[in-house]
């Protein structure tokens, strides 16, 4: 996972609250959001499932695309989790087990 930077898309539940990130580790990242490590609008509306996310080379790719995501209307959110989690589900235990010794590291979904 090294040089990989993710942008991803947290939310309370199917069509429920939405947040938008950037990292360059997504398996600690979420496990901050799961764990409410990180206080404010995720902790407070239990966004904590990864429901959509992507890999950039670059950090600065990863923020531009960030930052247009956050611009977007829900609806296009939603499309862009429903083009590839139609159901909606968390995929951090699948972005975990890729990052483990031995697995292969996270591509994205999109």
């Amino acid at each position: 996972m090294a040089n990989s930077f993710y942008v991803y898309l947290l939310a309370s539940g199917p069509c429920g609250y939405l947040y938008v990130g950037v990292t360059n580790d997504i398996v600690r990242r979420v496990a901050e959001h799961k764990s409410g490590l990180i206080p404010g609008y995720t902790a407070d509306r239990g966004i904590d499932q990864l429901v959509w996310y992507e890999t950039h080379q670059y950090i600065d790719q990863a923020i531009l695309r960030e930052k247009r995501i956050k611009r977007w209307l829900r609806e296009w959110k939603f499309a862009l989790v429903e083009k590839d989690n139609p159901r909606w589900l968390d995929l951090y235990g699948e972005v975990r087990a890729k990052a483990e010794p031995g697995s292969a590291a996270p591509t994205g979904l999109g």
